[in-house]
């Protein structure tokens, strides 16, 4: 693979990449080349066409491991859902500024295909794309192993190290730049105060305002220092929903007090650490606009106060326009031309592309939007291409691949950043496991975004036997039944520890409720493990442990079992409150609990 396929290019766009960085990290000196970019900027939109320019806005996915040659099945859906059969196509029929990564578009099956993928996307549109994914870590990560993964934003949290914080974000940031992903829609800046929260809970830092505004600016830094985009969301803020913006509108209560103490702390310190992007929310926040339009669509929201308010100037990117909570009260044609309106850049993954593109291009013809407007959003979208070197060499190799992605070094970092982030909400001498224990493991097997390591159960067995231990696994699920519960009671008959993986235990969690206090009767310690939101403990009665690791990924497993079998003592601490079940004013576990041994 060759590192400038197009020599012209450079030519005609310019040649400033180092100091486009620079100047992205505050290097002194780098006005002239500010300079410089807008004029080069100017002159590319002077020559673009108004089609060009809408499609400037659009970030869109595609079906494929290839920007030329996908499988038959990929083409298919690329037919069904965009009307072409790549991206190329894609890229020439649209025009669109960016493209968005999801490994259920088969767009990410290991490095060097991203690489490729990548590469081949950048060589089919004259003007560089950004290339954009979700790599939150933990809960959400589109790009899985032999890349390094990181626990994720409320494991962070529970770590409370900006410095952990802010390396795990430059280790990510520099892996994905190494396979041609430009812009990461992390990190998340939603302050999670609600327990119930179905769609942030784990992927937030936490609870506390200026805990997660430190940990948002820090991982700023790590990621633009890396060379990605970071992209804070979800603007206003997501934390304190009971209902999902992918198939709700949530109604977010806080008043316009309660917003500026809540809320808007991770966003501004976001901003004062230089944001490259902001992502919007589909959630009503009457307190802040009273007209029952989502964040998404509200100007006195993204203008009002994002821009006016908090001073920002950088590039808002909508959260995907297919997502429910956007598409309520307005057809897919009018969503973008709101956006804009409203004061948002990037318009992300509508539903139908060819309708949300002549919806704006219908709104341009009619005056409603004027080339004025698109112009602005255009400004903003190409001066964070040139400041991040994309108009000046947007390629990579295979050989950057295999220098930066899962090294050593990087797997190293991830392990011990994660082991820092464990918590002992609760112990009454179960751990650390004596020497040699013959154990059970049983729970919960989400799919785990990380990859190649198998079940979260099979890993943590596996990590606990490599420490010396004999754990037989068995997968009980999310909901066991009751024969499946009898296996577990069964097999535990004969064993000195039973550690058990909870997932997200609530009123209706029966079957897991169910499940521990059949172990429980056993008369087996039972140590549990809530291996996503850490409130489980709450509804679980007469555990002998309790831990909290945040994921279920296999860093996260591997952790754990290191913390239970006393090769690490536990340091984190809750970063949420935990409540009571039976009454939820009642704390059991407050922020900042956290025991040792």
């Amino acid at each position: 693979m060759h590192s400038s396929p197009h020599p012209s290019r450079r030519t005609v766009l310019g040649a400033a990449a180092a100091a486009s960085t620079a100047l992205a990290l505050g290097v002194p000196g780098t006005a002239s080349a500010a300079a410089a970019d807008r004029r080069r900027v100017r002159a590319l939109i002077d020559r673009m066409s108004i089609e060009e320019k809408i499609g400037q806005l659009f970030v869109m996915r595609v079906y494929g491991h290839s920007a030329t040659a996908p499988d038959p099945a990929d083409v298919a859906a690329n037919q069904a859902e965009i009307g072409v059969s790549n991206a190329a196509e894609l890229i020439a029929k649209y025009h669109v500024g960016g493209i968005i990564y999801f490994a259920w578009a088969h767009n990410t099956r290991d490095p060097h295909q991203i690489a490729d993928l990548s590469n081949g996307i950048q060589r089919s549109s004259r003007i560089p794309l950004l290339i954009s994914t979700d790599q939150e870590h933990g809960a959400v990560a589109r790009v899985g192993s032999p890349a390094t993964l990181f626990p994720g934003g409320m494991a962070l949290g529970a770590g409370g190290s900006t410095k952990d914080a802010r390396r795990a974000a430059a280790v990510a940031g520099a892996e994905l730049a190494a396979m041609g992903i430009t812009q990461d829609y992390a990190p998340v800046a939603d302050v999670n105060v609600n327990p119930a929260n179905p769609v942030i809970g784990v992927r937030s830092f936490g609870a506390d305002p200026k805990a997660v505004a430190a940990l948002v600016a820090a991982q700023v830094e790590g990621y633009q220092r890396a060379g990605v985009v970071a992209t804070a969301k979800h603007f206003p803020g997501h934390g304190d929903t009971g209902t999902d913006s992918h198939f709700e509108l949530p109604i977010i209560t806080h008043s316009l007090e309660e917003w500026r103490r809540l809320d808007a702390p991770p966003f501004r310190a976001a901003i004062a650490a230089g944001i490259d992007s902001i992502m919007t929310a589909h959630i009503l926040v009457p307190a802040l606009d009273d007209s029952g339009d989502p964040a998404t669509l509200s100007r006195p929201i993204l203008t009002g106060i994002l821009r006016e308010e908090l001073g920002y100037d950088g590039v808002v990117v909508t959260d995907s326009l297919g997502m429910e909570g956007v598409r309520q009260k307005y057809g897919d044609d009018r969503v973008p031309v709101l956006a804009l309106k409203a004061g948002a850049d990037q318009l992300l993954n509508p539903p139908v592309l060819e309708t949300a593109w002549q919806g704006v291009l219908s709104a341009v013809k009619s005056g409603e939007l004027t080339e004025e407007r698109l112009d602005e959003s255009l400004t903003r979208i190409l001066m964070l291409k040139a400041r991040r070197g994309l108009l000046d060499d947007p390629y990579v190799t295979h050989r950057g691949v295999d220098r930066t992605v899962g090294t050593r070094g990087h797997l190293a970092d991830a392990d011990r950043i994660t082991e820092r982030t464990v918590t002992l909400l609760a112990n009454r001498g179960a751990l650390p496991l004596p020497a040699h224990r013959r154990l059970l493991v049983v729970g919960a097997d989400p799919a785990a975004p990380s990859g190649t390591g198998g079940p979260p159960t099979a890993v943590l067995g596996a990590a606990l036997t490599g420490l010396g231990h004999t754990a037989q696994v068995l997968s009980t699920g999310t909901a066991p039944a009751q024969a499946t519960i009898d296996r577990a009671v069964a097999a535990a008959r004969d064993k000195d520890a039973v550690v058990v993986a909870t997932y997200n235990v609530t009123g209706a969690s029966t079957g897991q409720i169910a499940l521990v206090a059949a172990l429980v009767a056993t008369g087996v310690p039972v140590v549990q493990l809530a291996i996503r939101n850490p409130y489980d403990v709450a509804r679980l009665d007469g555990v002998a442990a309790s831990l909290a690791a945040y994921g279920w990924t296999d860093v996260s497993m591997r952790a754990a079992a290191r913390v239970m079998a006393g090769e690490v003592r536990p340091t984190g601490k809750l970063p949420v409150a935990v409540p009571a079940a039976d009454d939820p004013s009642r704390t059991l576990y407050p922020v900042g609990w956290g025991l040792r041994y």
